[in-house]
């Protein structure tokens, strides 16, 4: 899986870059919105990881103009910012999910499996016909 990872801090980047190459995963940094939202335009990747608070440009403003163009990918919110207004902005925005800070990487992968479920269409439910 190709990820894009836009986050600010550098030691919550360097621990989630290692620990998803660690698993195979090929990782793209950028330490801002700007620059996170010119590499999600101009590479092709499977999922973001998208900080609500960074320099130039915040994630929600990044998550909002790549959802305005169409772009498909799933996007996971990863912020200190914590509160139930905030994590339904997040999401009401086009993010597929929120994890808040601080976060164990086990978690953070399991929310990656679950959205390439759904994205695959995995956990659709299945409705009767009538027929049994």
């Amino acid at each position: 899986m190709r990820i894009l990872l836009i986050e600010d801090d550098p030691e919550t980047a360097a621990y989630v870059t290692r620990g998803l190459r660690e698993h195979g995963h090929t990782v793209d940094h950028a330490p801002d919105g700007r620059e996170g939202l010119f590499l999600a335009g101009s590479e092709k990747y499977d999922l973001a990881i998208v900080d609500r608070m960074l320099p130039e440009m915040d994630g929600l403003t990044v998550v909002k103009m790549l959802r305005s163009v169409d772009v498909k990918f799933p996007i996971l919110f990863l912020s200190n910012l914590s509160g139930l207004d905030e994590r339904v902005e997040g999401l009401d925005l086009g993010a597929d999910d929120y994890l808040v800070k601080p976060f164990e990487l086990a978690e953070l992968k399991a929310r990656m499996r679950a959205g390439a479920r759904r994205r695959a269409g995995r956990t659709e439910p299945r409705l009767s016909n009538g027929r049994g």
